[in-house]
């Protein structure tokens, strides 16, 4: 592997394990299944948090009312 492909390897693996532990957090804070989402969060980005928004952050808002 060259130094670029490295790098990129490196800040791809930082992205996804952020992104990991983001979903699991706030999983856990709305009692929503947070291991699950945190796994699935270390397999690929972004559609793991587009899906968390949808599954579980909008219905969430709608049921305490927040307006976005």
């Amino acid at each position: 592997m060259t130094q670029s492909e490295i790098v990129v390897a490196v800040v791809a693996y930082l992205i996804v394990l952020a992104q990991g532990i983001f979903l699991f957090i706030d999983a856990k804070k709305r009692d929503r299944l947070a291991w699950v989402w945190g796994i699935v969060g270390l397999i690929q980005a972004p559609i793991p948090l587009v899906c968390y928004y949808f599954f579980v952050i909008r219905p969430d808002r709608k049921k305490r009312g927040i307006k976005q």
